[in-house]
């Protein structure tokens, strides 16, 4: 194992469970057909939570270019790293959503559906409206890595001598929670992408795969699911940096 196979495994992960629970929901004749929104948000949550729990020990667990971009900027992380994070970020979003594809391809192929055939894939707004689209994903992603700057480790002790407990896995559960409100609460705009990878990777597995009866991949809303965060993160990284701890 090493920071970019963790990056890619954790990716993966994320992204096999989190769109597949989409496709459970929104597909045909599955067994989760129809199941709610809360569904969906709560999975991935818990899809967070697993890739968090696999990659972080190794990689610190970014599996979003804008944590990557966030942290570079805020904490200090190396720039040197950035770019070979974000492309196993990517190929890792691409091989989750290609399995989800391959897991739920009967139900894809039941699916009349154009637009729910593309919703296990990549988001798309409830109403079309590029400049609150964009907003939306701004904001979310600006909830998201703000607080992930105000994360503290567990430790017991006074002021003059702490010590720092390590929670294990347990640790990825602020992370979950925090994905899960943002979706609960700011995600039913556009869909919550907050991660450039976890949108754009899925988009071009759905433009290339040979799905029966497929629509469009919708190129000309992509860029904000990949440009909101960018931009959510640098606010984010400024507003941290502006206002320390």
């Amino acid at each position: 194992m090493n920071v970019y196979l963790a990056e890619f495994i954790g990716t993966a992960l994320l992204l096999l469970l989190g769109n597949g629970v989409v496709a459970n929901v929104v597909l045909k004749n599955t067994k989760g057909n129809n199941s709610g929104w809360i569904v969906i948000t709560t999975a991935w949550a818990l899809a967070v939570f697993i890739g968090v729990v696999v990659a972080g020990p190794y990689s610190g667990a970014h599996l979003n270019p804008a944590v990557t971009l966030g942290l570079a900027i805020g904490k200090g992380f190396s720039w040197a790293l950035v770019p070979y994070y974000i492309l196993a970020q990517l190929a890792g979003a691409i091989t989750g959503s290609f399995l989800v594809w391959i897991i739920y391809k009967d139900h894809f192929d039941a699916t009349d559906d154009a637009g729910l055939k593309a919703a296990p894939f990549a988001t798309s707004p409830a109403i079309r409206n590029k400049i609150s689209n964009l907003i939306s994903e701004i904001i979310g992603t600006f909830v998201l890595i703000f607080v992930i700057f105000y994360f503290t480790d567990a430790s017991i002790g006074t002021k003059e001598k702490v010590t720092p407990i390590g929670l294990g896995s347990m640790g990825a559960i602020p992370v979950a929670f925090l994905v899960w409100v943002i979706g609960l609460a700011l995600g039913g705009t556009t869909g919550y992408a907050i991660n450039p990878a976890r949108d754009l990777g899925p988009r071009i597995v759905h433009a290339l795969i040979p799905m029966k009866g497929k629509g469009s991949s919708d190129w000309s809303y992509a860029w904000i699911p990949v440009i909101g965060p960018i931009i959510g993160s640098v606010l984010a990284a400024l507003a941290f940096l502006l206002i320390g701890k």
